[in-house]
């Protein structure tokens, strides 16, 4: 197999298609949302998004490289009744909660479109050189299949040093054909719950959608993720528009002690399975989240809506304006969840 078909990743079967056809999220043929959902863009509007794509470029990207914390191994590891949590930029977190080191959406390549003409290059570099200073990870939680959050190039070096993995309903697919043990994935529909440790980890519902190629849209399940221990209570959003989820998610599992919230690479055209970041704090407040903060930003430029730190500034404004408390860690710096850290950093790379 080529390298640009691995990309890829594994096919749809009958047998598959039998077992996604088991969820009640699965209808006609593809899975759905809760809600009617345009992911916008459809062909008559892919010139003028392309164009627009291409041309539109003033802000879109740092001046410079953004810089990422060397991993400290030692602190990270330490001992603590808090987790300790650390952000490699777009979606990727890393966590140390309950004895457990969780590793959540590890997209840490350089390039989003792999398989497309142009590159859509990290604004930082040599990120996957982190995986080799990680120590092993217990478990991955991947939300869904889309190309700047299942990488290729990650888990070709984090299949061996990763206990176990618990994916979207249909990720498991991808991951078995790169080479990952099947026995070791573990795939989830929206609500699904289960113990790892002393942890209990859910899947919960988004508005988005999923796919690799023409022929498997929508073949996967996408979502967020909530993971509670004895003292705290995590949410990542994943990736998704905004509606009556959020709602749903704070009622059945919150409060949550601190939330990520995808806040990033959203636009007009694709507004009903991105948010935009006033509705990122709306769906904070909605889903009972304490202290919050943007992800899905500073790792590339995928929208032509905004420049690369307006998610951020917008963030920040929308939080502060509704008494919403919030954190922006630099990427690659160790954070607590109760820390309020409010330093407009991104300002030093414009």
């Amino acid at each position: 197999m080529s390298k640009f078909f691995k990309h890829f990743g594994g096919k749809v079967t009958k047998d598959l298609v039998s077992r996604y056809q088991e969820s009640d999220n699965w209808h006609n043929g593809t899975f759905k949302n809760f809600e009617e959902t345009s992911v916008g863009g459809g062909l008559r509007d892919l010139p003028r998004i392309i164009y627009r794509q291409l041309t539109n470029r003033k802000g879109r990207e740092p001046k410079q490289n953004l810089p990422i914390i060397p991993f400290d191994k030692k602190t990270f590891l330490e001992e603590s009744d808090q987790a300790e949590i650390i952000w490699y930029g777009h979606s990727v977190v890393l966590l140390r909660i309950g004895g457990k080191t969780i590793l959540i959406d590890p997209m840490l390549g350089s390039n989003t479109t792999p398989i497309a003409p142009f590159p859509t290059k990290r604004f930082s570099t040599n990120t996957l050189d982190f995986i080799d200073d990680f120590p092993e990870i217990d478990l991955i939680l991947m939300t869904h299949d889309h190309y700047d959050h299942l990488d290729l190039a990650s888990i070709a070096k984090l299949k061996d040093k990763t206990k176990a993995f618990y994916t979207a309903l249909g990720v498991k697919r991808h991951l078995t054909k790169w080479g990952v043990n099947e026995g070791i994935i573990t795939e989830f529909d929206w609500w699904d719950t289960e113990i790892f440790g002393d942890l209990n980890i859910t899947f919960t519902p988004s508005r988005h959608f999923s796919g690799r190629g023409i022929s498997d849209r929508d073949k996967a399940l996408w979502g967020g993720w909530v993971i509670k221990s004895k003292n705290e209570n995590i949410w990542f959003s994943g990736d998704g528009g905004y509606g009556k989820h959020f709602k749903e998610i704070g009622e059945r599992l919150g409060p949550f002690d601190f939330a990520f919230m995808e806040c990033g690479q959203y636009n007009s055209d694709w507004h009903l399975i991105h948010m935009f970041p006033e509705e990122a704090i709306k769906a904070a407040i909605d889903g009972k989240a304490k202290r919050v903060m943007p992800v899905h930003w500073a790792g590339f430029a995928l929208s032509y809506h905004h420049t690369w730190k307006e998610p951020a500034e917008d963030f920040v404004r929308f939080a502060e304006d509704l008494n919403q408390a919030y954190t922006l860690p630099r990427m690659g710096e160790i954070f607590q969840l109760n820390q309020e850290i409010k330093e407009k950093w991104w300002d030093e790379y414009t």
